[in-house]
């Protein structure tokens, strides 16, 4: 059986405990010297020593998952983890290594952390799949360019097109060269290369009519 069916956790709303942001519940001298006893309960099993601890301290552990993570709900699954982590981890409770409540506040922050890097790794994901769904639609149009079929039929107008238009359309085109790369990789002023491409073009589109 859970920690939680012998605990009977609750919000510390519900059980009457509401530091609020800025409160910090501390914990009397007398309790701090009973939680190692109840610590060592809770190893042997006891669930009712957990719920004994849970009234000690819960307020708290929810205060201070409430300044890290600054969300009511998400303090109180912060809460409710620690639990279960005490209650699993109980056992390795030493009180010459340092108090119990310092080990439980520890637990607490580094809880409280992992949620908050949880939380903001989730939504990282979330703006970057929103980014893709909204991205401009150049990736469908070049998908459809690119279609085996239609990459046929126009990659055989551009052979019918002939030199020298041929390679420089296909560079300026299909290689993504600006009009002076282009100039430059085929060793021609920049006027020529311009006439080239646009006569190139012409040609090219006139070939796909005439297939369609």
């Amino acid at each position: 059986m859970g920690p939680a069916a012998g605990a009977g956790f609750l919000s510390p709303d519900a059980a009457g405990h509401d530091p609020g942001p800025a409160r910090v519940v501390d914990i009397p001298d007398t309790a701090r010297h009973e939680l190692f006893p109840v610590i060592r309960r809770i190893a042997d099993g006891d669930q009712q020593a957990l719920a004994e601890l849970y009234d000690l301290v819960s307020p708290r552990i929810f205060g201070l998952a409430l300044r890290i993570v600054r969300d009511r709900s998400l303090a109180e699954e912060v809460t409710q983890d620690v639990f279960v982590q005490i209650w699993r981890q109980a056992a390795e409770v030493d009180p010459a290594r340092g108090s119990v409540i310092g080990w439980i506040m520890t637990l607490t922050h580094r809880r409280a952390v992992d949620r908050v890097r949880s939380e903001q790794a989730q939504s990282d994901r979330l703006h970057r799949y929103e980014s893709r769904q909204t991205t401009r639609p150049y990736d469908v149009t070049a998908e459809a360019v690119t279609d085996r079929a239609e990459a046929e039929r126009v990659h055989a107008a551009l052979d019918r097109i002939g030199e020298p238009h041929r390679t420089t359309v296909a560079l300026a085109y299909f290689s993504g060269l600006t009009q002076s790369e282009v100039a430059h990789r085929l060793g021609i002023p920049l006027g020529t290369a311009k006439t080239r491409i646009r006569d190139g073009l012409k040609k090219l589109r006139g070939q796909l009519e005439e297939v369609t």
